[in-house]
């Protein structure tokens, strides 16, 4: 079965349809992992983009269910140049062809991404629609823009967990808790690894639960990026501020930002990869990270702070990557804090965890 892919600046990219058939809309972001399809699929902070995928050959280890990031897929559609015929991995449980369908995903094959790439790259990222219904381009056009005048942004209430959970721990550890925007199972499990007992938080809880709830640290959750529910985060974290030590992780880090008074940038494309360098601005070492953002700290409306101190900017572009603050008990990181291997700990969470056991 044809399909079209048709991005809001009027060009077009025709494919095969792959996954579930249907029509889907949504903002188009590059990701330029080589590997971690499916962990970027059920990535919550993903949820309503069109994924296109710059590596040419997608599907061939497979699935398994211990990947995924999140219990199901959050992704609108997906776009890739080529679907491997076979699965060659052996962790793999299923195959990616059925992966996509069983999760309900509109994917598009035999595109182009290469120059889609490019058009992306030259133009910033914009609205698309993948269809498989057969649609014409001028029609597939009218219902983008009817989209952009309608479109809202409220995925974190529906991802967020429903009420105060807590997750089986050690019972010595110390009480962590998360406040839920979309939580990857990686963060949850380095938290575990560092001996945490951790309690996941619905997004909308006020700051007067958390404090009552005896937690030694609280984490703010990578998620999706300026979403409706961040308002009225922003100020139950800005009253947590020096508290009691946070972490912030992306769209976390995001409202960290913001709850200190400052403003975010849109970038032309955003970071969404796992090759990102970064270093300190005290030294020249550097690390590569994993990054999933289109927003980033605008410097100039934090730069009055004089009790936080950025820590690591990104090489390229020297965007902020990394904050945090003595007085005001954070540490907050744009870039995704992954773990470096089997059970080993990103040392985002280690320093937050010493911050823990700091007396206040």
């Amino acid at each position: 079965m044809s399909a079209l892919f048709v991005l809001e600046d009027g060009s077009s990219f025709e494919g095969i349809s792959i996954g579930s058939a249907g029509e889907r809309v949504g903002e188009v972001m590059l990701h330029t992992a080589v590997v971690g399809y499916q962990e970027i699929m059920t990535d919550p902070a993903n949820a309503g983009k069109i994924v296109v995928l710059t590596y040419p050959l997608i599907g061939n280890y497979g699935v398994a269910e211990k990947f995924n990031e999140s219990p199901k897929c959050r992704i609108e559609a997906l776009v890739i140049k080529e679907k491997s015929r076979m699965a060659s991995n052996w962790q793999a449980e299923d195959t990616f062809d059925r992966f996509l369908k069983s999760q309900g995903v509109v994917a598009i094959s035999e595109v182009d991404t290469r120059t889609l790439a490019v058009r992306i790259r030259d133009n910033g990222e914009m609205l698309g629609i993948v269809s498989s219904k057969g649609g014409r381009k001028a029609d597939l056009l009218k219902r983008l823009q009817t989209y952009e005048k309608e479109r809202t942004s409220d995925y974190i209430k529906r991802i967020s967990v429903k009420k105060v959970t807590e997750l089986e721990g050690n019972g010595s550890g110390p009480k962590i808790g998360v406040l839920d925007l979309g939580i990857l199972k990686d963060f949850i499990k380095q938290l575990q690894c560092l001996g945490c007992n951790v309690t996941l938080l619905p997004y909308n809880t006020d700051d007067e639960t958390i404090l009552g709830l005896n937690f030694d640290g609280v984490v703010v959750s990578s998620g999706p990026e300026e979403d409706q529910a961040s308002s009225e985060i922003v100020p139950v974290v800005q009253r947590l501020l020096g508290k009691i030590p946070l972490l912030g992780i992306s769209a976390g880090h995001e409202i960290i930002c913001r709850a200190l008074g400052g403003k975010l940038k849109r970038m032309t494309v955003g970071h969404h990869g796992v090759n990102y360098p970064v270093r300190s601005p005290d030294s020249y070492k550097g690390n590569i990270t994993v990054q999933n953002h289109s927003y980033i700290v605008d410097e100039d409306s934090i730069k009055n702070r004089d009790d936080v101190r950025v820590t690591l900017r990104n090489v390229n572009d020297n965007s902020i990557e990394e904050m945090e603050s003595e007085p005001l008990r954070f540490v907050s990181t744009q870039y995704y804090p992954a773990s470096p291997g089997f059970d080993e700990v990103h040392g985002a969470f280690k320093r937050f965890v010493a911050m823990t056991q700091k007396t206040g």
